[in-house]
């Protein structure tokens, strides 16, 4: 039918090439959608490709081939069935062609719309699925992909089990040096002149921890006790075993049993006997000890350190370990 007017022509023009805009836009998303699956066909054909024969490769290509021919008549059909509509709109009244053009503007827009939507959603989906698929695609063509998948598992074992024995190892270690430290032997250091000129302030020495579970000290042994149970520890040396009598004369000899004890350890004469002036009768594991620097040692003549328990004796110094110059047995 002819148009009322030149202003209507143009509007039914405008709306024809919009229409056809919309159906290219729509073909070409089809194509991008073919080309998008086609790609990914040709993917797994590439793969599959690495251990199949040279006849299926040929057919993989035959089928891509056809598959293009689809694509192309599918593009004439379309480009047909467009214009056989544009000539049937051009005969409807100018009324229907504003209505019409209003409508399918609408319907147009919204159904592109959706088609983006349902395109972005299955975008979405593709990527979060790629990664799952990829592993899948991975273990069903690769066949070192497994052994690469045990292999860093069994890397992560080991590696669990080397902090484990790393573990046990310093926990031995650990209990191993707590038991020297408690049974057998430990280092300490000495504080204080009371022991000069044997020992000397800041001595560093090994005490024997051991051998006093298995034998009884003995006379002029230098030994470590705790003072009056406190974490303060005394070295003395035995100069009274159990069961013996000890005195201390005003001239500074030292009485066993009545006689004067032989020996050469007092660095001088003592001036001041203390609680030993009397004759004092050791009992069962009792010891009396001295210092050797006699006129300056809180020592068995006092009563606030009296005699020595066997069983307070901590053990038995026998080693010098520091200062370097005097490393050796004490004696």
């Amino acid at each position: 039918m002819p148009f009322d007017s030149e202003e209507k022509r143009s509007d039914f023009a405008k709306w024809a090439e919009e229409m056809s805009y919309e159906d290219e836009k729509e073909l070409k998303r089809q194509k991008k959608l073919e080309e998008k699956e086609q790609k990914k066909a040709a993917k797994l054909a590439k793969k599959a490709a690495k251990n199949a024969d040279a006849d299926d490769s040929e057919k993989s290509s035959e089928k891509t081939d056809e598959t293009g021919e689809n694509t192309e008549s599918t593009e004439t059909t379309d480009s047909v069935s467009d214009n056989s509509i544009n000539e049937k709109v051009e005969a409807e009244t100018s009324e229907n062609v504003e209505n019409t053009s209003t409508d399918n503007t609408a319907e147009s827009n919204s159904d592109s719309s959706d088609k983006d939507s349902t395109s972005d959603d299955s975008t979405s989906e593709d990527s979060s699925s790629k990664d799952s698929s990829d592993d899948e695609e991975e273990e069903e063509y690769n066949p070192d992909y497994k052994k690469v998948k045990k292999k860093k598992k069994s890397n992560e074992v080991n590696i669990v089990k080397e902090l484990l024995s790393l573990i046990i190892y310093i926990g031995i270690i650990i209990i191993i040096c707590y038991f020297i430290i408690t049974f057998v032997g430990q280092r300490t250091t000495v504080h204080g002149h009371s022991m000069e000129t044997t020992l000397q302030d800041g001595d560093n020495l090994w005490i024997d921890k051991l051998t006093y579970h298995f034998k009884d000290p003995k006379r002029f042994d230098i030994i470590v006790f705790p003072y009056q149970g406190q974490d303060v520890y005394y070295i003395k040396r035995v100069i009274g075993l159990p069961g013996e009598t000890v005195q201390i004369t005003p001239e500074g000899n030292i009485l066993i049993n009545g006689e004067i004890l032989s020996e050469s350890y007092g660095r001088e004469i003592m001036v001041d006997s203390g609680t030993a002036s009397e004759p004092r009768t050791l009992g069962e594991d009792e010891y009396f000890v001295l210092g050797d620097n006699r006129n300056d040692s809180r020592d068995s003549r006092w009563a606030d350190v009296g005699n020595i328990n066997k069983k307070d004796i901590i053990g038995r110094a026998v080693l010098r370990l520091t200062p370097f110059s005097n490393f050796g047995k004490l004696d």
